[in-house]
C-alpha cells in the first residue's frame, strides 16, 4: 500500500538539481505562507525565505527553503525515500539568530564573579548592573537574563556577607567596651 507524499519541489522530476520553474517557486511560497500562518515562522524569517525562494535557480534550493516545515520535504522524509543529496538538516541560513546579549548583564555577571577575588568589593556594582540590565532586557527584548540574575545573586550575597561581617565587628566592639 502506498500513500501519497506531501508536495516536494521536484515533484514529478528525477533530480533536485534541475532548474526551478515559476510554478515550483510559487508552491514553495505557498508552503512558506502556510508555515507563517501556523506561527512556525517569524515575519522577518518569512520575508527572507520568500525573497530567497524567488531567487532560487534549482528545485534543490527550493527544498532547502522549506526543509524544516511540515508541508516541506522533511515531512515526506518519514513516508518516502529521498533522492541522493537531499538535505536532512535545516540550513543555518534560516535559523533564527538569538537576540544580542545585554552588555550590562554581562557586566553584572563579571562583577558578581569577581566578588570572590575582590573580597566583595564588586558586589554593589553587580547589584546595580544586574537590576539595570533586567529592566533593559524587559524593555528591549535583549538576551542575558541569566547573566543579570547570576550577577544579582552573587552581588547580594556579597553585600549580605559584608553586612554580617560589619554587624559582628560592631557587636564585638560594643561588647568589649
Amino acid at each position: 500500500m502506498s500513500y501519497p507524499s506531501p508536495w516536494q519541489p521536484w515533484q514529478g522530476q528525477s533530480s533536485p538539481s534541475l532548474l526551478a520553474a515559476h510554478a515550483d517557486r510559487e508552491r514553495t511560497v505557498d508552503v512558506l505562507r502556510a508555515g507563517f500562518a501556523e506561527g512556525r515562522l517569524q515575519q522577518v524569517e518569512f520575508e527572507r525565505r520568500v525573497a530567497r525562494a524567488y531567487e532560487a535557480r534549482t528545485v534543490g534550493e527550493l527544498s532547502l527553503i522549506v526543509a524544516d516545515l511540515p508541508q516541506g520535504p522533511v515531512a515526506a522524509q518519514l513516508s518516502a525515500p529521498q533522492p541522493l543529496g537531499y538535505p536532512t538538516q535545516v540550513p543555518r541560513t534560516f535559523m533564527a539568530a538569538p537576540p544580542p546579549t545585554n552588555g550590562k548583564a554581562v557586566g553584572a555577571m563579571v562583577c558578581g564573579v569577581l566578588t570572590t577575588m575582590t573580597m566583595g568589593l564588586t558586589g554593589i556594582p553587580a547589584v546595580i548592573l544586574g537590576h539595570s540590565a533586567r529592566a533593559e532586557i524587559r524593555r528591549t527584548g535583549d538576551g542575558g537574563e541569566g547573566f543579570a540574575l547570576a550577577g544579582l545573586i552573587l552581588g547580594w550575597l556579597s553585600v549580605a556577607g559584608w553586612a554580617v561581617f560589619l554587624a559582628v565587628l560592631f557587636l564585638a566592639a560594643v561588647a568589649s567596651n
